[in-house]
């Protein structure tokens, strides 16, 4: 079998093995781009009112007291926050909850500057495959991934290869037609 039949036969039946599954990961990934752009993936980073040099008064118990209080976070223990991101340059805490709610704490104040849904982090799991099960993110999606790649490489090929044998072909009778 020639190898331009191998990469042909690669190419054609790896394309639409991974179709649905990296049509998944594309829409995902574009969304995922755009995340600091639109407001309704990921809620922007506020910004504190009160300008403070050097660390803000207020301790970490005192900013998760404000957080906790907040009913849409759905917290009764700090152990539950998936996670809590220090914004000092803006004076702002912002608190995940497992429940993807995000509240944003004024360091100094205390005050709730936003309180919005995030989708930033349902896009990244179903971006991963993690969203549907960690087996399809271990063996579907790492899959797509790598057959993605002999695509792409198949792909070179392919695209190339004309050239290639044009440029052999010329050579072939610049050489027949020098002797």
């Amino acid at each position: 079998m020639k190898i331009g039949k191998l990469l042909r036969d690669i190419h054609h039946w790896g394309s639409p093995i991974i179709m649905l599954p990296l049509g998944v990961m594309i829409i995902a990934g574009g969304f995922l781009m755009l995340k600091k752009d639109i407001g309704w993936i990921q809620p922007p980073t506020q910004r504190s009112a009160i300008e403070v040099t050097g660390p803000p008064e207020t301790t970490l118990l005192q900013m998760y007291e404000a957080a906790a209080a907040i009913p849409e976070l759905e917290i009764t223990n700090w152990d539950q926050f998936d996670r809590i991101d220090i914004r000092s340059d803006r004076g702002v805490a912002k608190f995940i909850a497992p429940n993807r709610w995000e509240a944003q704490i004024d360091l100094v104040t205390l005050e709730t500057l936003s309180l919005e849904y995030r989708r930033s982090d349902l896009l990244e799991q179903i971006h991963d495959g993690s969203f549907f099960a960690d087996w399809v993110k271990l063996y579907i999606f790492f899959p797509v991934g790598i057959i993605l790649f002999f695509l792409w490489a198949t792909g070179i090929w392919l695209f190339f290869e004309p050239y290639i044998k044009r440029a052999q072909r010329k050579k072939k009778r610049a050489e027949r037609s020098a002797s």
